[in-house]
């Protein structure tokens, strides 16, 4: 886990502080929370799932490409029927 050091001061520290408590939670527990609104607020993922989710066009929606299928595969040459 990565971290980084912040600094408050004394009233904002009490304020997180009581809150903590009142809903039972660490100071992480309170951050974690407070940065995944913020990421999401900001319209960002917050998960590598969700990210991929949102950047990578879903393969089963998607129409062939250049010569392959949806699952990837190389299409073999259609026969001209003649």
């Amino acid at each position: 886990m990565l971290g980084k050091r912040v600094q408050f001061d004394g009233e904002t520290w009490h304020a997180l502080d009581l809150l903590a408590r009142d809903r039972m939670m660490d100071f992480q527990e309170l951050v974690d929370e407070a940065f995944s609104d913020l990421v999401k607020k900001h319209g960002r993922p917050t998960d590598l799932k969700t990210a991929l989710r949102e950047r990578i066009p879903m393969i089963a929606d998607s129409s062939p490409v250049d010569g392959f299928n949806r699952g990837g595969q190389m299409e073999k040459p259609q026969p001209n029927g003649r």
